[in-house]
């Protein structure tokens, strides 16, 4: 019997400022294609129509349209930062299709056109004010690339943080790929904050994690233990650029390599085995995995790859991935996940520290979340024995 090819849109940036985590979202999204073309019991095989806008967030809706009217895709599998998203969802409103947006984001957004299957913050920004705030104090310091992402996490951590009785030591951004940060370690180390909410990425992470630990070196206050960055971006491909710098430093995530759960094990098994990757993998590689894997589940279930039917049987059931049991919500399209606070090492892994103890219905306009709920801490995460 011959088998269907569906073609299937994959837009990921592998250079500009966050070019790690494109090239591993790009490698989970061909690993997932490559394990499903391989399974001959699917009637179709996928067509990967992978293109790469170079970090140009403009680019991202001219490869959107070229895909979904030029190559006959219908779903696009792509995007990680908030600015190259809200270029592509124009395009998949206006011809039909459907986007698979697999990372974290800030939230206050809904589409029937999106599937969202990356963390909002009442799944990833709350979780790690709980843990934080109650165990260092409540007034952070919030530091930002400056785009989407770093703006919106640091005005919510802002209104929760101030709603709650704390303060705010001082806010600022860095332009995407800037790594001049040692005017801002300065400005944190006269501010003496009691830590600091980092939304940076790329090159600017890296700098920024290492002049602090300079600035932990010279003066001991500002060592992890007692003055931690804390970030809910900060991935194992980061600590692999940061390097013994960023040890002890806190980060929430949906994924970490070290989590110790059967899925995880036989996924990295199956990666170490069919496309021989052996290095930590980290939740940009796994997300876009699951998405890729959730749609060609759905697809096969609903027997053809129209968007309507193939969202009509995702948010109808769960979804068995490495991140466990997902399930979308059919009245916002996010998925409800479980979140993990992990703490650095200095091999480049996290430990992970708490788990919550279920996947954790997104509110994306965060609509159920008590006023003082991050500074009373009255959410905490299962702690890992």
């Amino acid at each position: 019997m011959t088998r269907q090819t569906i073609p299937v849109s994959i837009i990921f940036s592998t250079v500009g400022a966050y070019a790690g985590l494109g090239r591993a979202a790009l490698d989970g999204a061909l690993a997932a294609v490559a394990e499903v073309n391989a399974d001959e019991r699917q009637p179709f095989r996928i067509e990967p129509v992978v293109a790469d806008p170079g970090g140009t967030a403009e680019l991202y809706g001219f490869h959107a349209e070229r895909a979904l009217s030029g190559r006959s895709c219908r779903h696009i599998i792509g995007t990680l930062t908030s600015w190259s998203r809200k270029e592509v969802i124009p395009v998949v409103e206006r011809h039909g299709g459907l986007l698979w947006y697999a990372f974290p984001y800030e939230g206050f957004e809904t589409s029937d056109h999106v599937l969202y299957f990356g963390a909002c913050p009442n799944q990833h920004l709350l979780p790690l004010l709980d843990h934080v705030l109650p165990r260092h104090g409540s007034r952070p310091f919030l530091v930002g690339s400056n785009y989407i992402w770093g703006w919106e996490i640091n005005r919510i951590a802002r209104e929760l943080i101030e709603a709650g009785g704390g303060a705010v030591r001082g806010e600022r951004y860095l332009p995407l790929g800037a790594v001049d940060v040692i005017h801002l370690v300065e400005e944190i180390r006269q501010t003496r904050p009691d830590f600091v909410l980092s939304n940076l990425i790329g090159p600017s992470a890296r700098a920024f994690v290492e002049a602090y630990a300079d600035l932990g070196r010279s003066d001991p206050a500002f060592a992890p233990s007692r003055r931690p960055i804390v970030s809910c971006n900060m991935t194992e491909i980061d600590l692999e650029a940061m390097g013994p710098a960023a040890a002890g430093h806190l980060a929430t995530a949906i994924y970490f390599d070290s989590l110790d759960t059967a899925e995880n094990r036989q996924f990295k098994e199956r990666l170490a085995a069919r496309h021989g990757m052996e290095r930590p993998v980290s939740s940009c590689l796994v997300s876009a995995y699951s998405a890729v894997k959730v749609l060609a589940a759905a697809v096969a279930e609903a027997g053809t790859d129209d968007p309507q039917a193939v969202r009509a049987v995702v948010t109808s059931r769960g979804f068995e991935t490495p991140l466990g049991m997902v399930r979308v919500d059919p009245a916002t399209q996010h998925a409800a996940v479980r979140p993990h606070l992990g703490r650095a090492r200095a091999d480049g892994g996290f430990d992970i520290l708490q788990s919550a103890d279920e996947a954790i219905l997104a509110d994306p306009y965060l609509v159920t979340v008590p006023r003082r709920a991050s500074v009373a801490g009255d959410r905490p995460l299962k702690v890992v024995p």
